[in-house]
């Protein structure tokens, strides 16, 4: 997983562009309405959502395992607070957050790690705390690309391991956090050496 993101950020691009999804600015409403101040975003990449957060005046940390990727955040988000380490090593911080957003990062990993970071995310959330998580479902163009190592869950050749969620799998997943909402959203997004492309997401909404 590091190799793998270490290679895509090599040119040290912002390869999705700077717009952030528009789950980062959903989630940001939620996470006023109830009053949310500080938020830990596992997987932030080059801060293209952290921020939506940071400049809403959100006290935000975010664990990022590619350096490349960290010097980037640095510049283009100086109030966000970016901590290099895998998202599974977790905690790295010493604190328990209020909200944690998660964008496209839980559908990179195997079954067993994916129930590692979620057991990981509900244990750094304060009791009543909120998690907002997007994920790739079964309807996107990605399923069956590569080949199949687990159930819907396919390997490229780069070595890029992608988990497409369906309704069911997201319930599963998420069965130990009180639910609010699932939903589906289309999202525009800019796939790099593809341009831009329309990906199917889920998203879930669930209270620890």
């Amino acid at each position: 997983m590091s190799e793998y993101w270490q290679n895509r950020y090599k040119n040290k691009e912002m390869i999705w562009g700077t717009e952030p999804s528009k789950t980062a600015i959903g989630a940001k409403e939620i996470f006023q309405h109830q009053n949310i101040k500080d938020i830990l975003i596992p997987g932030g990449g080059y801060g293209r959502n952290t921020k939506v957060f940071s400049d809403a005046q959100f006290k935000v940390d975010t664990i990022e395992i590619s350096k490349e990727a960290i010097y980037l955040g640095k510049q283009w988000d100086e109030r966000t607070n970016f901590i290099h380490g895998s998202v599974l090593d977790m905690p790295l911080t010493g604190k328990i957050y209020e909200g944690i957003y998660c964008y496209n990062l839980l559908h990179l990993f195997l079954e067993e790690d994916r129930k590692i970071l979620i057991q990981k995310c509900y244990k750094q959330l304060k009791r009543d705390g909120l998690i907002f998580c997007t994920v790739l479902s079964e309807k996107d163009e990605s399923l069956g690309r590569g080949h199949m190592i687990e159930y819907n869950t396919f390997k490229d050749e780069k070595g890029k391991i992608v988990h497409n969620f369906t309704q069911k799998d997201m319930r599963i997943h998420f069965e130990e956090f009180n639910i609010l909402k699932i939903g589906e959203i289309q999202e525009k997004i800019m796939a790099p050496g593809v341009g831009e492309r329309m990906c199917n997401l889920r998203y879930i909404l669930a209270r620890k």
